[in-house]
């Protein structure tokens, strides 16, 4: 029975990320990212497309021979079609984990039949099973959003009942599900993996921002693999989020061997990402407004924010504008060391509010209003807070 409490991590970074526009990994590249998968309790590392170029055969299997001389726990895992052509590519690279995807969808099966499509699957589990000692086989239906609800479950019957998969990936491919319609579907298809050997995977688009959110949805459904990627890094608008995804379905009390507390090795993996990508695209994924891992994240600036606790981190940075109040001026001004008077505190709010509520060519007339004391704690606010522009006007 399969204890879909415990939920196995697909980090698909390299082969997903391999999507994002303009990015390749080198062979060295993947080594340094095998190695923060491993560190941080990752299950298995989806490394390469074989068939599409023997380059990736070559570096998935420099991948393996790694894991193999440093006794490394993580499973390797690369990605192909089903037909047993590409499967066999696959297993000349020394591989156990197969990841193989195919389609149902009504466009495709104008062209080719499901009778077809079975046999092909067919051929593949059955070459990958008598050629491979402990194999682990997976198949992606794309892309269930765009699958009618009766063909996708003639197709999970298929491949959990008759060829008994160990993973069924349930793929929103074209990021356009809302967490309900994929929970909804997740479940349906779940009840008919109970009982049975055969896993039930999710691996979500972000196309519509609900890839993360999607991801945690399916494992409330009953999925107990899931596909992601550091900084949600893939094709289009990317995937769901490797830490966040697996931080709430840890918060929700779900077992994985990922060390989500390892924040430190987290935010230096996903450095190591967003400078791979910045260097070959020219494009930051890691920046001011990234979930969590962004300086936003220990930003306030509404009044209301400097009486409570609020956000996920106790430190804490502060901006002012007219919505801000005295708590929240208060701890701005000892946190930048700008001396004040506390009975002058309901005073230096009221100017600052005024200050950003002004359009600029009313604010050197208000400075001119107010005492020096006052122009000065305005003065550091300004530095602070406003753009260049602005500060050079004040120092004319």
């Amino acid at each position: 029975m399969i204890d879909n409490r415990s939920v196995i991590i697909i980090d698909q970074t390299i082969r997903e990320g391999m999507q994002y526009r303009g990015l390749v990994f080198s062979a060295d590249e993947r080594m340094k990212i095998l190695d923060f998968q491993e560190a941080l309790g990752v299950d298995i590392s989806q490394s390469a497309y074989p068939p599409a170029h023997e380059s990736e055969s070559s570096k998935v299997k420099k991948l393996c021979f790694k894991r193999e001389s440093c006794k490394y726990n993580i499973h390797i895992a690369a990605l192909s079609r089903a037909p047993v052509d590409d499967v066999k590519q696959m297993a000349e690279c020394g591989l156990t984990d197969f990841h193989l995807h195919t389609t149902a969808t009504s466009e495709l099966l104008k062209k080719q039949s499901i009778n077809d499509i079975f046999t092909s699957l067919k051929q593949a589990v059955q070459f990958i099973r008598s050629n491979v000692t402990g194999s682990s086989i997976e198949v992606s239906l794309l892309d269930i959003g765009k699958t009618d609800l009766d063909i996708l479950e003639k197709c999970a019957k298929y491949l959990i009942n008759r060829l008994s998969i160990d993973i069924l990936s349930l793929p929103d491919t074209s990021g356009i599900m809302s967490p309900d319609q994929f929970f909804k579907r997740v479940k349906y298809i779940s009840e008919i993996a109970k009982g049975e050997k055969t896993r039930i995977g999710v691996h979500c688009h972000n196309d519509m921002g609900m890839a993360t959110a999607n991801t945690i949805m399916g494992v409330m459904a009953g999925a107990s693999v899931i596909g992601v990627s550091a900084l949600g890094i893939g094709e289009r608008n990317g995937i769901g989020d490797l830490y966040i995804s697996a931080k709430c379905l840890k918060d929700k009390g779900y077992n994985l061997n990922l060390k989500i507390d390892d924040i430190d090795l987290f935010r230096e993996y996903y450095k190591y990402i967003d400078k791979i990508c910045y260097e070959k695209t020219g494009f930051r994924l890691l920046n001011y407004n990234t979930p969590f891992f962004g300086e936003a994240m220990l930003t306030h600036v509404a009044g209301t924010h400097a009486t409570g606790n609020f956000g996920l981190f106790s430190k804490e940075e502060y901006f002012l504008n007219l919505l801000c109040g005295k708590n929240l001026v208060r701890k701005y001004l000892k946190k930048n060391k700008i001396e004040y008077k506390e009975d002058d505190l309901k005073r230096i709010v009221t100017k600052i509010k005024a200050m950003f509520a002004l359009s600029v060519e009313f604010l050197k007339s208000l400075f001119f209003s107010i005492s020096y004391q006052y122009s000065k704690i305005l003065l550091k606010v300004i530095h602070i807070n406003c753009s260049k522009d602005l500060i050079i006007f004040f120092h004319t």
